[in-house]
C-alpha cells in the first residue's frame, strides 16, 4: 500500500495524492536523483494481482516510455517493488479536457480545433512508433497551466483491453470506435475516431450518443448515425461539420486514413471555416456496378450512331453478330432501331473490321495469359539481391486491368542487421522508407552498424514509413549535446566542437522562436561515435497572418483590452462575473490560453472579476454544555455567560443560562463562521479547618474567580 512520505524505487518521494481512476491511483512525487517532480501513477490492487495483465500492462508502458513528444505526457520510467506496480511519468501542472469542457460548457470552433491539432500531432507521433492509444477521451487529455494540450495513459488501453477489463473500469464506451464495440481489430482509425467524438464533445458540449447502460451507448456506436452538428449549433462551419463527420463513419475505410490526412484539415478549417476541401470517398462504390441513367444513354446513341449522312462506318453487323452467336443477342439491344440502316454497307470493310477485332481479342487473351502467369510464378526469372520494393494490391479488389492508382503500394522490409549505417539508410531509401537513427552502446558491434530496425525483415510496409535503425556507437562513444530551444548559431557551435556533423532543416513553429532549434537527431544525451551527424530542425517563426495571445489574467480590463490590440486580435465580447481568486475589476478568464496563435483580427473574450460571490449563512444551533475537557473545574448548575461573534466581528448572542442545550437561530449572516466564548465563575483558596483545642469548626471564604474558552461554530449557506 502506498502512503505519503514513503520512497520508491530508491529515488522516488511520494508528496500528496492528486487523482485516482478506475485502474490506478496518481500521486505527486519527488525525484531526489534527478531532482524534479514527476507524477507516480500506482495500478489499483485488483490488477496488480493479476500476473496477465501485469506483463501486457509492463510491455505496453515500457513501449510508451520511447515516445517523447511535446504533446504526450513523457513515460520516464516502469516498475515493481513489494507488489506496488507504477510508472513514473512527466508531470503536469493543469486540468483535463472533460473538467475544461465542463466549465465552459462548450468551445468556439476555432479553439476546438487548436485543441484537436495539438491533440492530433501527439496521437501521430505515436502512431510513427506503431503505438496506437485505443482510449482515447477528453478524461485522457491535459491542458497545462500554459496553454500546452498533452495526451496520457498511453499503453494503458491496450493491456486493458488485451486483458478483457470491464467496460465500467476503462470509462471510455463514449469515444470507443464500433470496430472496438463489436470486439474486432483495432488500429490507427480507431483512435481517428475517438478522436472525431472528442471533437464533437468539445463543439456541443455532450457526447453524440448515451444510454443507460454501456451495452446500448455500444450498439448506438454501430448502429445509430450521429446528429447532425448544424441541428446543435446553427453556426457551425461547413468544413468542421463535414470534418467532424469524416471521422465518426462506421466503417474504418471511410474514415481519414492517417493523422496527418486529418491534421491538414484541421488546419485548412482554421483557416478556410466554410471551404470544401474535406473528400468523403465511399471505398464499396469505387469500382461497383451503376445502372445507366436515361440521359447517358441517349448521350451513348448519339456518339455511337451518325446522323443522317450514312457515312460508312466501321462496325460489325448486327445481323451477323447474332447469326455468328447462335442468337444470344436476340434479346432487345438499344442500337436495334438502327440495323435498317447498316444493312448495306461494304462487305469488304467488314472484313477487315472482324479481323481487327479478332486479333484485338487474341493480343488480350495472351496479355491475361501472361499476367497470369507472372502473379502464379510461372514465369519467375530469379529473385533480384538487390533490396528493391515490390507493388502489394489488395487481395480483395486486385486485378491485372486496375491502373497504378488502385494499387497500394507498400515496400518489402529488408534485412539490414549488421549494415554499415550508410549503406542501411541508402538501401532503405531506395524502397520508399525513412531511415532514422538512434544509438546505443555496444561491445558486440563495430561503431556505425546496425544492431537492429523496428520493422521486422518481410513485412510489408507503405512507402514513406518511418524505420528507426538502433546502432552501435561502440564502446567510446561521445555523448550528443542538448541544443534544443538554443539559436542555430549556438547549437552549430556546440555540436561542432564536440566533434559532430551538422545538417540544418527549417519548420515552422507557434512555440520556438524564430532561429531557434526545435528538434534534434539524434536526441540529446544519446551515446554516438565521434563524428557522426546531427540534424536540427531550426524554427523559421509563426506562419504569415498569426498573431500570439497574450496572458491576460489578473490585469484591468483597460490593460488587457490594450494588449489584445496590439497583438493584432481585437475584443469580441466582455462579460462580468463573480469571482474569489482575482479582484474586482481584474480579468479572471481569456477565451484562448496565452501564446495560442490566431488568425489577424480573430475575436477574443473575456471576463472580468466582480469578486467574491456574494452569500448569506444561517445559524441553528443547539450549544452543549461545556466538557470536561473545555472546562475541568466547571459544575453542572453554575450559570454561564454565552456569546456568539461572527468572524467579521458581529455579535449574534450574549446571555447566560445555567441549563443546556441552548437553542439559537440566526439569519442573514454575511460571514460563514463565528466563535462561541463560555464564562462562568470557580471559587479559588476557600477552606473548612477544626480547632484541635476546643473542636471548633472554622470555615475560610474563598474568592471567586471567572474563566472561559471559547468554541469554534460553522455556519450553513442559505
Amino acid at each position: 500500500m502506498v502512503k505519503l512520505g514513503m520512497i520508491i524505487g530508491d529515488r522516488y518521494e511520494i508528496l500528496e495524492k492528486i487523482g485516482t481512476g478506475g485502474m490506478s491511483d496518481v500521486y505527486k512525487a519527488k525525484c531526489h536523483k534527478l531532482n524534479r517532480y514527476v507524477a507516480i501513477k500506482v495500478l489499483k490492487q485488483e490488477f496488480a494481482e493479476n500476473e496477465s495483465f501485469v506483463s501486457k500492462f509492463t510491455v505496453e508502458a515500457q513501449a510508451a516510455a520511447g515516445l517523447m513528444h511535446s504533446n504526450i505526457v513523457n513515460v520516464y520510467d516502469v516498475g515493481e517493488e513489494n507488489g506496488i506496480n507504477y510508472i513514473v511519468m512527466e508531470l503536469v501542472e493543469g486540468i483535463t479536457l472533460k473538467k475544461y469542457i465542463e466549465k465552459k460548457q462548450c468551445l468556439n470552433f476555432r479553439e476546438a480545433l487548436s485543441i484537436a491539432i495539438q491533440i492530433g500531432m501527439g496521437i501521430e507521433a505515436a502512431h510513427n512508433n506503431h503505438i496506437i492509444h485505443r482510449d482515447i477521451k477528453p478524461q485522457n487529455i491535459i491542458i497545462s497551466k500554459d496553454g500546452k494540450v498533452k495526451v496520457t495513459d498511453f499503453g494503458i488501453a491496450k493491456a486493458a483491453t488485451s486483458n478483457t477489463i470491464s467496460s465500467n473500469v476503462m470509462g471510455s464506451v463514449h469515444y470507443t470506435s464500433p470496430e472496438q464495440a463489436r470486439g474486432g481489430y483495432s488500429d490507427a482509425k480507431s483512435d481517428i475516431y475517438s478522436l472525431g467524438i472528442t471533437l464533437f464533445e468539445m463543439l456541443t458540449g455532450r457526447v453524440p450518443f448515451n444510454g443507460e447502460t454501456t451495452v446500448a451507448i455500444a450498439i448506438k456506436h454501430i448502429q445509430e448515425e450521429m446528429v447532425p452538428l448544424h441541428e446543435i449549433i446553427e453556426d457551425i462551419p461547413a468544413s468542421v461539420e463535414s470534418i467532424v463527420l469524416k471521422c465518426c463513419q462506421k466503417s474504418p475505410d471511410r474514415r481519414y486514413q492517417s493523422m496527418a490526412e486529418l491534421i491538414a484539415d484541421f488546419k485548412k478549417a482554421l483557416i478556410n471555416p466554410e471551404g470544401d476541401f474535406v473528400v468523403n470517398q465511399d471505398p464499396d462504390m469505387e469500382a461497383g456496378t451503376r445502372q445507366i441513367s436515361a440521359e447517358e444513354m441517349s448521350k451513348i446513341r448519339q456518339m455511337r450512331m451518325p446522323e443522317e449522312s450514312h457515312e460508312p462506318s466501321m462496325r460489325l453487323n448486327t445481323n451477323t453478330a447474332r447469326r455468328n452467336t447462335g442468337r444470344i443477342y436476340q434479346q432487345e439491344s438499344v442500337y436495334d432501331e438502327y440495323d435498317e440502316e447498316y444493312d448495306d454497307e461494304d462487305p469488304k470493310m467488314e472484313r477487315i473490321t472482324t479481323g481487327l477485332a479478332i486479333a484485338a481479342g487474341i493480343i488480350i487473351c495472351v496479355i491475361i495469359l501472361v499476367l497470369l502467369g507472372k502473379i502464379l510464378g510461372f514465369f519467375k526469372t530469379g529473385e533480384s539481391t538487390s533490396p528493391i520494393g515490390t507493388k502489394e494490391s489488395s487481395t480483395e479488389n486486385s486485378s491485372p486491368f486496375l491502373s497504378d492508382d488502385n494499387y497500394i503500394e507498400k515496400n518489402e522490409m529488408i534485412e539490414v542487421d549488421g549494415w554499415k549505417l550508410e549503406d542501411a539508410k541508402a538501401a532503405l531509401k531506395r524502397i520508399g522508407l525513412v531511415p532514422e537513427e538512434t544509438y546505443v552502446e555496444s561491445a558486440n558491434y563495430d561503431e556505425g552498424i546496425v544492431i537492429s530496425a523496428s520493422i521486422e525483415k518481410g513485412e510489408m510496409v507503405e512507402k514513406g514509413t518511418a524505420v528507426i535503425l538502433t546502432v552501435s556507437s561502440g564502446m567510446e562513444g561521445i555523448r550528443v549535446p542538448t541544443v534544443n530551444e538554443l539559436s542555430y548559431e549556438k547549437a552549430y557551435t556546440k555540436l561542432k566542437d564536440a566533434g559532430f556533423k551538422v545538417t540544418r532543416a527549417e519548420s515552422y513553429s507557434s512555440t520556438i522562436a524564430k532561429g531557434n532549434v526545435i528538434s534534434q537527431i539524434p536526441k540529446g544525451g544519446e551515446t554516438v561515435p565521434k563524428g557522426s551527424e546531427v540534424k536540427v530542425t531550426v524554427s523559421l517563426g509563426v506562419e504569415a497572418g498569426q498573431c500570439r495571445m497574450p496572458y491576460l489574467l489578473g490585469l484591468d480590463e483597460m490593460t488587457a483590452t490594450a494588449e489584445v490590440i496590439e497583438a493584432g486580435l481585437t475584443i469580441k465580447n466582455v462579460g462580468y462575473v463573480a469571482n474569489a481568486e482575482y479582484a474586482e475589476g481584474l480579468v479572471c478568464y481569456q477565451s484562448y490560453s496565452k501564446d495560442t496563435y490566431l488568425d489577424e483580427g480573430e475575436g477574443v473574450e473575456i471576463m472580468v472579476s466582480k469578486g467574491p460571490e456574494s452569500a448569506t449563512y444561517k445559524c441553528n444551533a443547539g450549544i452543549e454544555a461545556p466538557t470536561s475537557a473545555e472546562a475541568p473545574d466547571y459544575v453542572a448548575g453554575t450559570p454561564v455567560r454565552i456569546t456568539l461573534v461572527t468572524d467579521a466581528g458581529k455579535p449574534l448572542l450574549d446571555t447566560t443560562v445555567s441549563t443546556f442545550p441552548l437553542a439559537t437561530n440566526h439569519y442573514g449572516i454575511t460571514s460563514s463562521g463565528g466563535t462561541l466564548t463560555f464564562y462562568y465563575e470557580v471559587t479559588v483558596g476557600g477552606q473548612t479547618t477544626t480547632d484541635p483545642n476546643t473542636g471548633e469548626t472554622m470555615v475560610t471564604t474563598g474568592t471567586k474567580e471567572t474563566k472561559s474558552f471559547t468554541r469554534r461554530i460553522e455556519f450553513v449557506k442559505e
